[in-house]
C-alpha cells in the first residue's frame, strides 16, 4: 500500500488471562537475550509456571527438542485459557513509566521490508548462529513472542500517530503491571478504523532505526523469503516510539571473556594500549572511563579489580582496523575492542562459550569473577552515531548498543494463524 514508509498493521493479540496467572508481573521477561544466564531464566521459571520465559528460552535435556517443546507448551498455554485471544484486531499503544523515564509507543504488525529499501535501518551485525536459532523458534511456533525495539522521528507535536496514543492513554487500560524493576507497564488497544486511518497515515512515510531486536529482524527477514507472498510472515511484531516525542536511552553492552584471565589480558597488551588500575567502587571506577577521551575500556575480574585501557598505539590501529568504512566507523569503542583487543592481541574468538554479551555492568563483573575470566565494561554510543552511520548503510559491530527502555515479553504475542 505505501511503498516508501512504515505500515503498522492491527492484529488479533494473544494475552495472559489475569486470573489465569498470580499476576502479570509474574509472568512477563526481559527480551530474551537480556536473559542469559541459566539462574536468570531458572528465576523466571519459578516466579509462575506459565512465565513467558518458557517460550522464548525453552529448556530442555534434548536442544534439538526445545523449539518443538515451546510450541507444544504455547497450544496449551492457549486450549487451557491462560492466554486468550482479542476478540478483534487491534494496534497496542504501550507505555512504561519509572521516574522521570516515559516512553510510550504502538506495538503492531509491521510490513517487513528489504534492507535496500532503507525503510528500516539496522545498525548492527548479526550472528548467524543466534539468527538459526530464532528461527527455528518462530517456524515451531509460528508465533512472534516479544516484539522489537524500532524508533522513528515524528514532527515532534502531538498528531497522526501521536495523537491517537495521547487520546488513549486517557482511557482504562487493558492491563497494567509493575514488575521486579520498578518500571509501570500499562497496554490499550486502538480498534476504531478512523484513528487506524490516522496512524497509517502518519507512518506510510516515515522510516525507522532498530532499536533492539537486529537478530529478530534478521530472523522475520529469513521467514518471509521461506514462505509466499501476502502471507502472515510478510509482517513482524514491533514496537514503534517517536523519539522526538519520547527519546530512547542508549546504554552499553558490555562483554565477559570466560577464558581469560585478567592477569593474562594485561599481559597480553605489550604496550599497545597504556594500562592504569582506578579505584572502585565500580560506579566510581566506571565514572573514570566516561571521563577518559579517545578510546578507552574498563577490564575487571572482580568487584576489586579495575584497569583502564587507553591510548592504544596509532601504528596498530592504522594495521588492524579496515580502511573502507567512515572515520565515524573506525573511531568506535566497539570497533576497536573486536578489530584491536579481541581479534588481533588477545586472538578471542566470537563464539558464545568465548564472549558473553551482558547488558549490566555489575552482572558482568560478578560473571567475570565467577569464571575467572574478564569484564570488558564499555560505553554508550551516542545516538546521532548510531544513526549517522545507519543512514550510510554501514552496520556497527554486534551488540555495540542497548537502546531501551525495551518492551516487557509476555504481555502481547502474536501468533500467525490469525492475524495481519
Amino acid at each position: 500500500m505505501h511503498a516508501d514508509g512504515l505500515r503498522l498493521a492491527p492484529f488479533r493479540g494473544l494475552r495472559y488471562a489475569p486470573e489465569r496467572v498470580s499476576s502479570l508481573a509474574a509472568v512477563t521477561s526481559p527480551p530474551y537475550d537480556v536473559v542469559v544466564r541459566p539462574d536468570g531464566v531458572l528465576q523466571l521459571e519459578t516466579a509462575d509456571p506459565y512465565n513467558i520465559v518458557r517460550l522464548i528460552l525453552p529448556q530442555t535435556a534434548d536442544p534439538a527438542a526445545r523449539h518443538r517443546q515451546a510450541a507444544d507448551t504455547l497450544r496449551e498455554w492457549e486450549s487451557a485459557g491462560v492466554l486468550t485471544r482479542d476478540p478483534q484486531p487491534a494496534l497496542y499503544v504501550y507505555e512504561q513509566h519509572k521516574g522521570d523515564v516515559l516512553q510510550r509507543g504502538l506495538i503492531g504488525a509491521l510490513r517487513l521490508t528489504p534492507p535496500e529499501d532503507g525503510i528500516v535501518l539496522p545498525h548492527e551485525d548479526v550472528m548467524p548462529e543466534v539468527v538459526e536459532d530464532r528461527a527455528a523458534l518462530m517456524r515451531e511456533t509460528a508465533a512472534n513472542l516479544e516484539p522489537l525495539l524500532l524508533s522513528y522521528r515524528g514532527n515532534g507535536t502531538a498528531t497522526g500517530a501521536t495523537a491517537v496514543i495521547e487520546r488513549t492513554v486517557r482511557g482504562t487500560p487493558l492491563l497494567s503491571t509493575t514488575t521486579e524493576d520498578g518500571f509501570s507497564h500499562r497496554v490499550w488497544s486502538v480498534t476504531d478504523p478512523v484513528e487506524l486511518k490516522e496512524i497509517d497515515a502518519d507512518l506510510a512515510h516515515r522510516h525507522a532505526l532498530i532499536g533492539d531486536g537486529h537478530h529478530r529482524w534478521a530472523t522475520y527477514l529469513r521467514l518471509r523469503a521461506e514462505h509466499a507472498d501476502r502471507s502472515p510472515w510478510d509482517y513482524g511484531l514491533v514496537l514503534l516510539v517517536d523519539t522526538l516525542r519520547y527519546p530512547l536511552r542508549v546504554h552499553a553492552i558490555h562483554r565477559v571473556l570466560p577464558r581469560l584471565p585478567v592477569a593474562d589480558a594485561l599481559a597480553g597488551l605489550g604496550g599497545a594500549f597504556r594500562s592504569r588500575t582506578v579505584k572502585g567502587p565500580l560506579p566510581q571506577a566506571l565514572a573514570e572511563l566516561e571521563a577518559t577521551p579517545g578510546n578507552a575500556f574498563l577490564l575487571s575480574g572482580g568487584p576489586d579489580s579495575f584497569h583502564l585501557l587507553d591510548r592504544p598505539a596509532l601504528e596498530l590501529l592504522d594495521r588492524t582496523i579496515r580502511t573502507d568504512r567512515p572515520p565515524a566507523w573506525r573511531e568506535l569503542d566497539a570497533t576497536v575492542l573486536h578489530s584491536v583487543l579481541l581479534d588481533e592481541i588477545w586472538r578471542i574468538p566470537d563464539h558464545p562459550s568465548d564472549i558473553s554479551y551482558i547488558h549490566s555492568s555489575e552482572s558482568a563483573v560478578a560473571q567475570a569473577e565467577r569464571m575467572g575470566g574478564s569484564a570488558v565494561l564499555m560505553r554508550a554510543t551516542p545516538e546521532e552515531t548510531v544513526m549517522e552511520l545507519a543512514r550510510q548503510g554501514v552496520t556497527m559491530p554486534r551488540k555495540s548498543t542497548s537502546f531501551g527502555p525495551k518492551p516487557a515479553s509476555g504481555l502481547v504475542l502474536r501468533t500467525l494463524d490469525d492475524s495481519a
